[in-house]
């Protein structure tokens, strides 16, 4: 470890003394366990850790208030997914429960996919999710979503092409 990264470790490890336990508490407000509000409070000093060469800051709370409220949204919103997602499995009597394991890796998946399309529209993302998920045609996806022929065919090329992109980065 070079000194550059011995000051740096140190910075951090400053600013984790002085407002982990303020972070934790305000963490605790919003999410339903103090073992949550910990763990994002950890990541939160983690991400800060691994972010390169972190000057003094001036305003360490609001730095560290943006980056806990983002990984405190990536939580919800994984929650959100795997809810959707046993709600689904819920509603097909037909195909027999998951095993465990075939479960975490599914979940897994969605989270990998929900990620690659990140930052994309509502209607780009439920259309490739419609098709690939649902296995639905692009005249259905047209009329679930409300939308024309086209505008799926345009949709899908977006998304897969993000995909293929953020997947060969």
């Amino acid at each position: 470890m070079s000194g550059a990264d011995t000051s740096h470790s140190d910075y951090v490890g400053g600013l984790f003394r002085s407002h982990y336990d303020w972070l934790c508490g305000r963490l605790h407000r919003h999410l339903d366990s103090r073992a949550h509000a910990e763990d994002i409070a950890a990541d939160t000093f983690v991400q800060l850790l691994s972010s390169p060469g972190v000057a003094p800051i001036r305003q360490p709370r609001a730095l560290l208030t943006t980056i806990a409220q983002r990984l405190m949204y990536q939580l919800w919103r994984r929650r959100d997914l795997e809810r959707a997602y046993l709600d689904a499995l819920d509603q097909d009597e037909t195909s027999p429960a998951p095993s465990p394991e075939d479960l975490a890796q599914m979940l897994e998946a969605l989270q990998a996919i929900d990620q690659l399309l990140d930052g994309l529209p509502a209607k780009v993302k439920a259309t490739f999710l419609l098709s690939q998920l649902n296995g639905l045609t692009y005249p259905e996806i047209a009329a679930e979503l409300g939308i024309s022929q086209r505008s799926v065919s345009d949709y899908m090329t977006r998304a897969v092409n993000r995909c293929l992109r953020l997947c060969l980065e």
